[in-house]
């Protein structure tokens, strides 16, 4: 059988997830209205169900965007995802668009979403994303530190401890690391950053990004705490450059004999293996020669 544009009409015994419903995750505007993509409005319009972080700030942003939410609207933030998901889920299962949205940039970022995304891909539901801003890739765009790799770990702990034991975890990654903060923790986090980072470390924070007071500080980790240390307010992301690879680094002699000895172990000549490793740690070959022999056991 032909449909009215000329597809063909598929039977309900041949099409099971006929029923199910499309999960969208939309991004909104991190600050500037205006960033907000095009589809967003069309999404809040269309939706059967609108799940929202805030439901004051939806309402705020659909009449920023000039549009009517069309569908029934419900909260879903941390104090009741787990309780709403299945909820959710069952709309999904009735062949329902929901919509989710949070504050601000992209659900599941740091927000909520994971859950909501797990239960639909369970059920066979369509999940598909309207993009939007990020604080993460602006922050790093931002920073004047290298992207070519990085990667995004969140909130630190709050508790100094459990934050401190984190950073040390970190203190080796070779990757620029992107972090949120509160305005009240963050200088507290810059401080045990250069604490285990080191002083020198460089770093970004960046402050009510693309909002009226937007603010990027730049410099090492002690130069950013002491300005954090007056008070800052707004939206924060703290972008820390991964370890160096060269002599800031200051590899131990062990260190660099135990490079050597992995490098050997995956098969590879130790002449190249030295040559290698004293490239990547930035000091003579000779050094790590020397690293390996004082290494070697004693006869």
């Amino acid at each position: 059988m032909t449909g009215a544009h000329g597809t063909s009409d598929t039977t309900p015994d041949t099409a099971p997830d006929r029923a199910t419903g499309t999960l969208v995750l939309a991004g909104t505007p991190i600050g500037d209205l205006a960033d907000a993509p095009p589809r967003l409005a069309a999404e809040l319009a269309e939706a059967d169900v609108v799940a929202a972080e805030d439901t004051r700030r939806l309402r705020r942003l659909a009449q920023g965007l000039e549009v009517r939410v069309g569908g029934r609207v419900v909260s879903y933030f941390e104090g009741n995802e787990v309780a709403r998901t299945p909820e959710l889920a069952e709309e999904l299962a009735r062949g329902a668009r929901v919509l989710l949205v949070t504050d601000a940039g992209m659900p599941s970022v740091s927000d909520p979403g994971y859950r909501l995304v797990t239960a639909a891909i369970e059920l066979g539901a369509r999940v598909t994303a309207v993009p939007g801003p990020s604080a993460v890739l602006t922050a790093l765009a931002l920073s004047g530190l290298p992207v070519d790799r990085f990667c995004f770990e969140g909130f630190p702990p709050r508790k100094a401890g459990e934050r401190a034991a984190l950073l040390r975890e970190l203190a080796g990654e070779r990757r620029t690391m992107v972090f949120f903060e509160s305005p009240h923790r963050v200088a507290a986090t810059l401080a045990a950053m250069a604490e285990a980072f080191g002083a020198e470390r460089r770093a970004a924070v960046c402050r009510e990004l693309t909002k009226t007071y937007e603010e990027v500080r730049r410099g090492s980790l002690t130069e950013l705490a002491a300005w954090a240390a007056d008070g800052v307010r707004g939206e924060i992301t703290v972008v820390v450059a991964g370890v160096a690879r060269g002599p800031v680094a200051a590899l131990a002699p062990a260190d660099l004999a135990a490079l050597v000895a992995e490098r050997e172990a995956a098969g590879q000549p130790r002449k190249t293996a030295i040559a290698e490793v004293a490239k990547e740690a930035g000091v003579p070959k000779r050094s790590v020669f020397d690293a390996v022999v004082a290494a070697k056991p004693a006869d």
